[in-house]
């Protein structure tokens, strides 16, 4: 690779954008980021400027190569990874949006959706594509654009538009309108593309009406999706490979490469994704279908459950019920509870039960008070409910896909929470990894690009995960009987919801 030392990430997030530049020992040497606006039209609609998106792409990416002082020619690629789902229209000869992108969480196409299921279509979807009809996904998004932008679906027959997810839009921009093209993460999250041919689906285009040379070519995630010509940014082209959905660039980042290895995110609800391996699971019910990433021309999927209720409920417990201030109070409290919760049970229903329940009118409950139960015991209530959820989930995955967890990789803001990681573990009885870095899609779009270009040949060659110095490790330390005992509690608590 000569005097290529460095990778270049750009992660374009839903909030904001971050430019990190990362060495062959996979450290991040700098970093930017730019908040960008969010625009709300109307109740339950939200919309991104893409002109701004790709703006702040370039501020960060000329603020993180200066502050590291790296010149374009020292760079091996340029890695993307993104929010999936939100839907750009563009026009092919000037380069400029046809109207605002559609966010993944807009809900306006919620009535079109609803007429889809009501037609009966939801198997056929579900088949193609390992998704339900919803208006998260970005098929409806782009038909509402061609309906609603005067002209469009003509100018869109006539091959004067084009389509696609924000990867392809900066891939678009990059390359100076020389490529338009994306990769099997963020098509597989369109409703448009087929996740066992590895194609766009032309029934598929049909039933959602959106013609097909709209969109993008589809590619691995490790592929040379072409170079960087913006002169705005460089002066040599940069090659751009590693382009990754989010979510996906974080099972990746946290290297779950083998069937059975998954990853939990712990926000105000958690999504646990799991590899099975090079096939998809059929017939999957309550759970999303996912492609896992392409690499070396094949693809790997995974099984993604999420759960509607976790740190959200000790945010609850803190909030509404006012029994601790500080993260401080919230540690001491844990520590007064021991590790015997004396049965109490905080059942988090507060939007219902998803999975494996399935029960959207349930209600919470704290179940097993006694009079000497107090502030400590609902708090430690609270905190474990979160742990009996995913392990609700690691069954239902195992229960669809025949995959054991092998081990869970843990990020986001509740794992930071010791008691819950160890309790995690014993619930599971499986090691929990959890990861000191916050940038994990970032460099997940970096370690797939790297193998990609050749900048690392294998995986055991990425220095920061090979060291492992990347996590903590909590270990099973519960009795196989005490940790049943406590998960039979747990379920008999959750009956009194159902």
């Amino acid at each position: 690779m000569g005097g290529r030392e460095f990778m270049l990430a750009v992660d374009q997030s839903t909030s904001g954008t971050k430019a990190l530049l990362v060495d062959r020992s996979g450290a991040i040497v700098a970093k930017s980021a730019a908040e960008h606006k969010q625009y709300y039209p109307q109740p339950g609609w939200v919309e991104h400027d893409p002109v701004e998106i790709y703006d702040s792409v370039k501020r960060t990416i000329r603020e993180t190569m200066r502050a590291a002082g790296v010149r374009p020619d020292q760079l091996a690629a340029l890695a993307i990874t993104n929010q999936r789902e939100t839907a750009v229209l563009w026009d092919r000869t000037t380069g400029l949006p046809v109207t605002r992108a559609i966010v993944w969480q807009c809900q306006r196409t919620a009535d079109d959706c609803a007429a889809l299921v009501a037609a009966g279509h939801e198997d056929a979807v579900r088949a193609a594509t390992g998704l339900m009809i919803d208006p998260y996904f970005s098929a409806t998004k782009w038909s509402w654009m061609l309906d609603h932008t005067e002209g469009a679906r003509e100018r869109a027959e006539r091959g004067e538009l084009l389509a696609g997810t924000v990867d392809s839009w900066l891939i678009w921009k990059l390359t100076g309108g020389a490529t338009h093209a994306t990769d099997y993460t963020n098509a597989s999250r369109t409703s448009l593309f087929n996740i066992h041919t590895l194609q766009w689906d032309d029934t598929m285009c049909e039933l959602f009406r959106v013609p097909r040379k709209l969109l993008p070519n589809v590619e691995c995630s490790d592929a040379l999706f072409g170079y960087a010509l913006d002169p705005d940014l460089f002066d040599v082209p940069v090659p751009i490979a590693g382009v990754i959905g989010d979510s996906q660039a974080a099972l990746f980042g946290h290297l779950c490469l083998a069937p059975g290895m998954a990853k939990a995110t712990y926000g105000t609800g958690t999504s646990v994704l799991m590899n099975v391996g090079d096939r998809p699971v059929p017939g999957v019910q309550g759970l999303v279908n996912a492609i896992a990433w392409g690499r070396e021309g094949k693809a790997t999927y995974a099984l993604e459950a999420v759960i509607r209720t976790s740190g959200d409920s000790v945010k609850w417990v803190r909030d509404q019920l006012g029994l601790f201030r500080t993260y401080e109070e919230l540690d001491a409290l844990l520590q007064e509870a021991g590790e015997h919760n004396e049965g109490v049970y905080l059942v988090p229903a507060f939007v219902g039960l998803g999975a494996p329940y399935w029960a959207p009118d349930a209600r919470a409950s704290i179940v097993g008070l006694s009079r000497g139960s107090g502030r400590a015991q609902i708090v430690r209530a609270a905190i474990e409910s979160i742990a009996y959820q995913v392990r609700d989930a690691v069954e239902l995955l195992y229960r669809e896909s025949g995959v054991a967890l092998v081990e869970l990789r843990a990020d986001g803001g509740a794992s930071d929470n010791a008691v819950l990681m160890q309790f995690q573990s014993d619930m599971l009885d499986r090691r929990v990894l959890k990861s000191n870095v916050a940038e994990l899609s970032a460099l997940g779009a970096v370690y797939m690009g790297g193998l990609g270009t050749g900048f690392w040949r294998a995986p055991e060659e990425i220095p920061s995960a090979a060291s492992g110095k990347q996590y903590v490790e909590y270990a099973p330390a519960l009795a196989p009987e005490a940790r049943e005992a406590l998960y039979e509690g747990w379920k008999s608590a959750v009956a009194t919801v159902l």
